[in-house]
């Protein structure tokens, strides 16, 4: 294997965590592993992540094989194969294909969550993908070509193609127009909406001294969120807490 072959197979790690549940989306409440990358291509407004995204943290991050990835998972989960989230920042950067066919070969399912920004081949092999492209209220703009092109490329595998979602968060008016949209754009696939939370962690957060949510504003867009869908008669869209957040707050490493 060339020098450039081996530098290419390290994946940028932020942490690895669990087993724990997952808080969102089409498994939650499962047992999963989370496998956190370091490094993104967006910058959303309200981002609660980054430690994982911003550069400033990148003396944090470290550079993983995915042989050693996958024995901390293994270490974590008692060997017993769980679901592992893969999860940033962008894991879409990142070169995960002999992590998840190593984890594969062990009985470990894969699940991966982007904003659909950078498309992937690999895609295929996973058994879940969670597209997540950012509403309005994130600052970001999506490029729709490029997410039909993410799946696209989970579908273009010789086997079984994973179970693909939209996952959107929803913060106001124009959150909810644009997640309509998203819905109408892409018929096929079942979709997720959950309420923002604004409050990102503090910079200095550990993981272990509590972090402030704003439980308040999240309950009563979770009620609204509801109102709208059912008003508009959105009964194929799925809506969801984030329930990690509010169980722990903006605690890392649960």
């Amino acid at each position: 294997m060339s020098h450039d072959t081996q530098h290419q197979e390290l994946i940028r790690i932020s942490e690895i965590f669990g087993p724990t549940i997952q808080g969102e989306g089409a498994l939650i409440g499962r047992p999963t592993v989370f496998v956190r990358t370091g490094g993104c291509d967006y910058r959303c407004s309200w981002c609660d992540t980054l430690y994982a995204v911003d550069s400033m943290h990148r003396a944090d991050w470290t550079q993983m094989t995915p042989e050693q990835i996958l024995q901390e998972v293994q270490h974590l989960s008692g060997g017993i194969p769980l679901t592992v989230s893969l999860s940033g920042g962008n894991p879409a950067i990142q070169p995960m294909q002999s992590l998840i066919e190593l984890g594969n070969a062990a009985g470990y399912q894969f699940c991966l969550e982007t904003q659909g920004s950078i498309a992937k081949d690999w895609f295929s092999k996973l058994n879940v993908l969670t597209l997540s492209p950012k509403p309005p209220s994130s600052g970001m703009e999506t490029d729709w070509n490029t997410l039909k092109e993410c799946v696209e490329a989970a579908r273009s595998g010789p086997g079984q193609s994973p179970l693909i979602i939209l996952k959107i968060v929803v913060f106001d008016e124009a959150d909810y127009q644009y997640a309509q949209m998203a819905g109408r754009l892409f018929m096929d696939l079942p979709v997720y909406l959950q309420p923002g939370n604004h409050t990102p962690p503090p910079a200095s957060e550990t993981g272990k001294a509590a972090a402030e949510i704003d439980m308040q504003g999240i309950l009563e867009r979770m009620r609204w969120l509801v109102d709208r869908t059912v008003r508009d008669g959105w009964h194929s869209a799925t809506v969801l807490p984030q329930l990690h957040t509010l169980l722990w707050g903006n605690l890392r490493g649960v």
